[in-house]
C-alpha cells in the first residue's frame, strides 16, 4: 500500500562513525538493487556509465544519462534503481559526510558561504551539470586511492569547486528557504504563510497587504528571492504537498488536487505534469512500483 511507502523506506547505518570526516567508496557493477534509503549524513554519488538507471530523490523521479553527480542532502530518501539500464561495468563513486562535520560559526566565515549554500540546497538533492564536472571527476577518481589529510583537503576543494558550478538544478519539489536569504524575516512571513494557506485561494492583493508593499514591490520581491512569480511559487508548494500525498495518503487524485489548493482537475494535472515530467496517476504509480526494503 502507497500509505505505508515511507515507513518501509530502509534507514541505512552508514560506516561513518563519530571520530570521521568522510566515507569514501567506489564500486564497479552491473546493477543497482539497493533499496529506497535515507540517513542522516550528506552524499555525493557519481555515476559513470549508467545510462537508463532511475534516479528517485524525494518527489523526484528520472531516467538519468550516461554520466551524473549528486548531492543529497541528511535524510532525504533517495535511491539510483536498474530500470532501463543495460550496461556493464557502471563506474560508481560515492562520499558521505556528517551533518555535523562543520560547525556552524565555521560556515558563517564569508570564504565557506558558497559551500554553505550548496550544503542547505541539498535538502531537495542537486543534480550537477555533466559539462560543467569534466574538470572535477579525475579528481574524484584521484581521492579514492587517498587517504588522511590529504584526502580531506582535496574533498574540500572538490566541495568548493562544486559550490560554484553553474547550472545546478535542485531536484525535489523547491521551496523557500527562510534562512538562505538576506530579507530572512520577510521570507519566512512569504513561507510561513503560503505553506498554512496554500489549500485556499492566495491572491497578488492579499500577499503585497501581509508584507506591507504595493503589487509592483512584491512582485520584484518574490521574484528576486524565489525565481518565480507567485503563482508559480504557491503552485509549487501545492504540488510539492500533492506529491507527499500521492505516496503517502490513499486519497483519490481528485481529493489531493483540491485539498492541495487546486480549483480543478484539468489545472492539477497540467501543473502537475509541467513541474513534474508526468501525471499525478503515473507519478503514484511508480512510488508504488519501486522496490521495497527487505
Amino acid at each position: 500500500m502507497i500509505a505505508s511507502f515511507l515507513k518501509k523506506i530502509h534507514r541505512e547505518i552508514t560506516p561513518l562513525t563519530e571520530m570521521d570526516s568522510f566515507y569514501v567508496c567506489e564500486r564497479v557493477k552491473d546493477c543497482f538493487d539497493y533499496p529506497v534509503h535515507y540517513h542522516p549524513d550528506f552524499e555525493l554519488n557519481f555515476i559513470s556509465g549508467g545510462k537508463g538507471v532511475r534516479r528517485v530523490i524525494g518527489d523526484h523521479i528520472e531516467e538519468i544519462d550516461n554520466t551524473e553527480l549528486v548531492l543529497v542532502g541528511p535524510n532525504l530518501f533517495h535511491v539510483w534503481e536498474q530500470h532501463n539500464c543495460t550496461q556493464k561495468n557502471i563506474h560508481e563513486i560515492t562520499i558521505q559526510f556528517p551533518e555535523n562535520l562543520f560547525h556552524d560559526s565555521f560556515l558563517q566565515r564569508n570564504l565557506m558561504q558558497p559551500i554553505r549554500n550548496m550544503l542547505d540546497r541539498s535538502a531537495h538533492g542537486i543534480l550537477f551539470s555533466a559539462d560543467e564536472i569534466r574538470h572535477i571527476i579525475p579528481r574524484l577518481e584521484k581521492v579514492t586511492g587517498m587517504t588522511g589529510m590529504p584526502c580531506f583537503l582535496e574533498l574540500m576543494w572538490i566541495m568548493h569547486e562544486l559550490a560554484q558550478t553553474p547550472n545546478q538544478r535542485l531536484l525535489s519539489t523547491n521551496t523557500v528557504s527562510p534562512d538562505n536569504t538576506e530579507q530572512g524575516d520577510k521570507v519566512k512571513l512569504l513561507y510561513d504563510y503560503v505553506h498554512q494557506n496554500f489549500s485556499s485561494r492566495i491572491s497578488l492583493n492579499d500577499m503585497a497587504d501581509l508584507m506591507n508593499m504595493s503589487n509592483v514591490s512584491f512582485n520584484r520581491f518574490i521574484k528576486r528571492s524565489t525565481g518565480k512569480t507567485l503563482v508559480e511559487y504557491v503552485n509549487e508548494v501545492r504540488v510539492g504537498y500533492a506529491s507527499r500525498w500521492l505516496i503517502e495518503k490513499d486519497l483519490s487524485i481528485s481529493e489531493i488536487a483540491f485539498s492541495s489548493g487546486f480549483n480543478s482537475i484539468a489545472n492539477f494535472n497540467r501543473v502537475f505534469r509541467k513541474m513534474k515530467g508526468q501525471t499525478p496517476t503515473d507519478f503514484r504509480n511508480e512510488f508504488s512500483n519501486l522496490k521495497k526494503v527487505l
